[in-house]
């Protein structure tokens, strides 16, 4: 399946999206901030990359950015415990901000584990990734 890269400051939040992928099929990788998160997806060959917006030191806005300039296909999901739509016409409306950035998908936290799934093989599949079950010991496994 997929090579994922996670990058998000919670350890709880990493563990979690970490299990449900990697019970999923795919091979998962994490970082604890933006920068070792840039550090990855520059030097590994991801297929998509999961990335917290709110973040000590480098945000995901930039962490976004700096991945942009090296690795302008590679599709961004963005998480956040804060609310990404703007609800009033003050506040900043994250999710928008995120899109114009280049994030092709977004999962607010808490996250139900179905809507990662569906997020992630919808991501894939819209990037042209193969999505099919890996084979486990030379036979291939069913959903």
């Amino acid at each position: 399946m997929a090579r994922i890269l996670v990058v998000d400051d919670d350890a709880a939040v990493q563990m979690t999206i970490r299990l449900l992928l990697e019970r999923a099929g795919h091979s998962v990788v994490t970082a604890s901030d933006g920068r070792k998160g840039l550090t990855l997806c520059q030097t590994g060959d991801f297929d998509l990359l999961f990335l917290d917006i709110f973040m000590p030191g480098m945000d995901g806005f930039e962490t976004m950015r700096m991945v942009r300039q090296h690795r302008p296909q590679i599709p961004i999901i963005v998480i956040s415990g804060r609310p990404l739509a703007s609800e009033s016409d003050t506040a900043p409306d994250f999710l928008t901000m995120a899109t114009k950035l280049g994030a092709v998908s977004s999962l607010q936290k808490p996250f139900r584990p179905a809507d990662l799934l569906a997020a992630v093989t919808g991501c894939l599949e819209a990037a042209g990734r193969d999505v099919q079950p890996r084979p486990v010991g030379g036979v291939a496994s069913s959903p």
